[in-house]
């Protein structure tokens, strides 16, 4: 990291600490003054790589998937039998 890296970082902070400070203070949060052209990068500080859990795969029983498959049936029946009317 070098250091227009560190000191833009330390700016970004100081910045946020003054709208804090202004916030609680009740005076008026300063807004930031938007420069012309591309942001620069801020090195960020890199979180632990971690793996992300997987989901267990949820698996329906053949008795679960025809209670579905009855209860859809009978949806069906009567959306049909209240069209017809």
């Amino acid at each position: 990291m070098g250091v227009s890296e560190i000191l833009a970082t330390i700016d970004h902070e100081i910045a946020q600490l003054q709208r804090a400070r202004a916030l609680l203070g009740g005076g008026a949060v300063p807004t930031a003054k938007k420069k012309a052209g591309r942001p620069k990068k801020v090195a960020a500080v890199a979180p632990v790589a971690t793996k992300p859990a997987k989901k267990k795969k949820r698996n329906l029983s053949p008795e679960g998937r025809k209670r579905i498959a009855e209860a859809v049936k009978k949806r069906w029946a009567a959306q049909k039998a209240a069209a017809a009317k």
